[in-house]
């Protein structure tokens, strides 16, 4: 947009603005209440720093020889510019979205699932072994209990990007949920042979999603998403069953994990969380309030949370890249 001077129709071009420096002056109006039904006063207008465009002294007292004659034009002129800077939501453009291309395309998003998953192979037998170990801080007496994995599910056991590039925003658990009545799943690199790994070694395999048990018309389950879940897992070549499945809604539990890994430790020594979220290892990762939560998450909490918790990751906990999508877009 071309540069606009508001007093050039009386000062003979006095200054230059551009679209912004006209949005600062009228919020400096605004602030010292200048701007009030339609009505300019010539007197306050000096206390305004006009440092942004008008300089002069000079200039100033022109300024206030003629608002008077021009203090409408100046109030039009000025809120219409400072319409526009407004800013316009961009709509969401999933071809260009760097971080869908990435999962779906990169070779380096597969080389880090894929050492995500081995590594956590390598660590199976001593975890086994080491009947003292849990993956959930604070477990305790769990010695003659049987091992046990948890795995969130999107992301971490299925891929959900091919969704993620065709379904129209805004996202709904409805729209998941047709697109994969309609479409196959397909695994996150790394996980089938692990989970094969872990099975052969005599774990137990829990997945733990925040998908929700949501009724659909004309189907009389209760939770119709709970067996679509498990019908994903089996097409690419998971066995497992309504037991070890467990989502959002089911029973009392809400979106935060730790009352469901809570419930798995009862009956099993956790010996490897997996996840792509904050949430698949610790609670209070929302602004919402979940769970034991008191006090939003803020980028802040949610660090320290990391740090706190530093000596789990790479060692039973495992997370995985989840950059389309997860607790960390509702932070700037």
């Amino acid at each position: 947009m071309s540069s606009v001077c508001i007093f050039a129709l009386k000062l003979g071009a006095a200054c230059a603005l551009n679209v912004t420096s006209i949005c600062k002056i009228t919020r400096a109006f605004d602030a010292v209440g200048v701007i009030q039904a339609n009505k300019v006063s010539s007197d306050k207008v000096l206390d305004v720093d006009f440092s942004v465009g008008c300089a002069s002294k000079k200039t100033l007292q022109q300024i206030r020889k003629f608002m008077i004659p021009i203090r409408s034009l100046l109030v039009v002129v000025s809120m219409l510019a400072c319409a526009s800077c407004t800013k316009t939501p961009v709509a969401h453009s999933p071809e260009n979205d760097l971080a869908l291309l990435w999962v779906k395309h990169a070779a380096e998003y597969a080389a880090i699932s894929i050492q995500v998953y081995q590594a956590a192979e390598l660590a199976l037998p001593g975890f086994i072994n080491d009947t003292s170990w849990s993956a959930i801080p604070g477990q305790q007496h769990a010695e003659n209990l049987p091992p046990a994995v948890i795995l969130d599910v999107d992301e971490t056991v299925v891929a959900n990007v091919d969704f993620q590039l065709v379904y129209e925003r805004p996202f709904s658990s409805s729209k998941m949920y047709d697109f994969y009545q309609a479409n196959d799943a397909i695994p996150i690199p790394g996980v089938v042979e692990f989970i094969a790994a872990a099975k052969q070694a005599g774990v137990v395999v829990f997945y733990v999603t925040n998908r929700p048990c949501e009724l659909i018309a004309d189907n009389p389950d209760p939770c119709p998403q709970k067996r679509a879940v498990i019908e994903e897992i089996l097409q690419i070549g998971i066995e497992t069953d309504d037991t070890h499945v467990m989502l959002a809604g089911e029973r009392d539990w809400d979106r935060a994990k730790i009352g469901r890994r809570e419930f798995i430790a009862k009956t099993h020594r956790v010996i490897m969380l997996f996840g792509d979220d904050l949430g698949d290892f610790v609670p209070c990762v929302r602004k919402k309030l979940y769970g034991p939560c008191t006090q939003p998450a803020t980028p802040t909490s949610r660090r320290q949370l990391v740090a706190e918790h530093k000596s789990y990751w790479g060692h039973g906990w495992y997370i995985l890249p989840g950059p389309t999508h997860g607790s960390w877009t509702s932070f700037p």
